[in-house]
C-alpha cells in the first residue's frame, strides 16, 4: 500500500461544468460502454468518493434516525449471519437441543426486521442514491486527452490509485486499460 497514490480531486469545471461533455450511451456497444466507465471510474475516482460521501450525509441528515437504525440493522443481521456460518456445529447442536427456542427467535428477529424495514431501506437508498449517480456520471461523461493519458499511466503501472486496486481485484484491468 505504499507505492498507493490518491488521484487528485479534478476541478469541477472538468467533472460538471464548462469543459464536461456529457452523451447518451451507445447501449448497443456494451464493450464500449464498460470502457468509458472504467476509464471515468479511474481519471474522476476522488470526485466520485466525495459526491458519495456527501449524498450519502445528505441521506443521512435528513432521516438520521432512520440511518442509524438500518445501519445497525443490517450490522446485526451480517454479524448474525457471519457468526452462524462460522459455527456451524454449536448451531445445529443449539437447533435440536431447543427448537422451540429457536422458533420463537426466528419469529421475533422476523418482527424486528419488517419493524425496521422502511430504516433498512433508507440505509439501502443512501448507499444506492450514490452508486447510481456515479455510474451515470461514469457513463455519460465523454471523455478527453487527460483522461486518456492518466489512464495509461494507471494501466502501464507507473501509479497505482485506490480505483485501480479495486477494479484490478473485481478482474476489470485489462478492460480499463483499452
Amino acid at each position: 500500500m505504499a507505492d498507493v497514490e490518491f488521484a487528485p480531486l479534478r476541478p469541477i469545471s472538468d467533472f460538471l461544468t464548462e469543459s464536461a461533455r456529457f452523451q447518451v450511451p451507445d447501449l448497443k456497444d456494451p464493450e464500449r460502454l464498460v470502457n468509458r466507465i472504467l476509464n471515468n471510474l479511474l481519471y474522476y475516482q476522488s470526485n466520485y468518493f466525495i459526491s458519495t460521501c456527501v449524498v450519502f450525509l445528505i441521506v443521512g441528515v435528513l432521516h438520521p434516525v432512520q440511518m442509524v437504525i438500518g445501519i445497525a440493522s443490517v450490522s446485526a443481521v451480517f454479524a448474525a449471519f457471519v457468526y452462524f456460518t462460522d459455527n456451524k456445529y454449536e448451531t445445529r447442536r443449539f437447533k435440536r437441543d431447543h427448537p422451540a427456542l429457536c422458533v420463537a427467535v426466528v419469529l421475533f428477529g422476523g418482527y424486528i426486521m419488517v419493524y425496521v424495514l422502511g430504516s433498512v431501506i433508507v440505509f439501502l437508498f443512501g448507499i444506492g442514491l450514490p452508486l447510481l449517480l456515479v455510474i451515470m456520471h461514469a457513463a455519460m461523461r465523454m471523455r478527453n486527452m487527460k483522461n486518456k493519458i492518466s489512464n495509461k499511466i494507471e494501466f502501464v503501472g507507473l501509479k497505482r490509485t485506490p480505483m485501480g486496486i479495486i477494479l484490478t481485484g473485481l478482474g476489470q484491468e485489462q478492460e480499463a486499460g483499452s
